[in-house]
């Protein structure tokens, strides 16, 4: 108890971890947005959109976390000289590091989404064309609405796997969770086990809490067959 203690004196955990629920909440939002356009391209009539989609899936899923998040800093940032926040080193590593989760994490919800449109009966896609819908107003009104209740499960795991995979911005110096435990680690040994007790009670407590409400909205919203 006096290790954990010093720490949480001598360091700030809490903002630490604050950092780690900002990067999984932009990067969670960004993966959302480019992972449905993804899956709307790998269920697309149109050929060249479906491979398109395939080859994003493939790519980015294929590719380590890291490699990515080290490309977007130091290829398009350090090389290409495009900066997020010109005006703030801190913002700008963080906005690069949201934007590496979300281009990796896109691809699983890309694959979840794609999962929930392969629950939906293909009755219902006749039934919308039988009234007049084109591909985009039957996507938008009758597939994907129940596509998301459908893919509610593998959603809350790509979120807690974001949540988790987080610890990779600390490869780019944002000073998330896992900054921290490597200055904890570095500047107190002594303290060893306790920084892995914090840092892991942290996590649960910040991963525990999703697997509960996604359990739960899969069994309150899933679509019954």
């Amino acid at each position: 108890m006096e290790g954990l203690g010093a720490l949480l004196t001598q360091y700030d955990v809490l903002g630490a971890f604050f950092m780690t629920i900002k990067l999984t909440l932009g990067g969670a939002l960004g993966a959302l947005l480019i992972g449905t356009v993804v899956a709307i391209c790998r269920v697309s009539p149109v050929a060249v959109l479906q491979k398109v989609g395939a080859w994003y899936v493939t790519i980015f899923r294929n590719t380590p976390l890291t490699l990515i998040i080290a490309l977007c800093l130091l290829g398009l940032n350090n090389v290409l000289a495009i900066q997020l926040a010109p005006d703030s080193i801190v913002e700008n590593g963080f906005r690069w590091a949201v934007v590496g989760l979300s281009i990796y994490h896109a691809s699983f919800v890309a694959e979840a989404i794609r999962s929930g449109v392969n629950t939906i009966p293909a009755g219902q896609a006749e039934a919308a064309r039988s009234i007049g819908l084109s591909f985009g107003p039957a996507l938008r009104h009758v597939i994907l609405p129940q596509a998301f209740r459908g893919a509610i499960a593998p959603l809350g795991n790509t979120l807690i796997a974001l949540t988790k995979n987080t610890t990779v911005a600390a490869t780019i110096g944002v000073g998330e969770a896992a900054y921290m435990m490597r200055n904890m680690i570095e500047f107190s040994p002594n303290h060893l086990y306790a920084v892995f007790f914090l840092m892991a009670v942290g996590f649960v407590i910040l991963t525990l809490p999703m697997g509960v409400l996604f359990t739960w909205l899969s069994n309150r919203l899933g679509v019954a067959r």
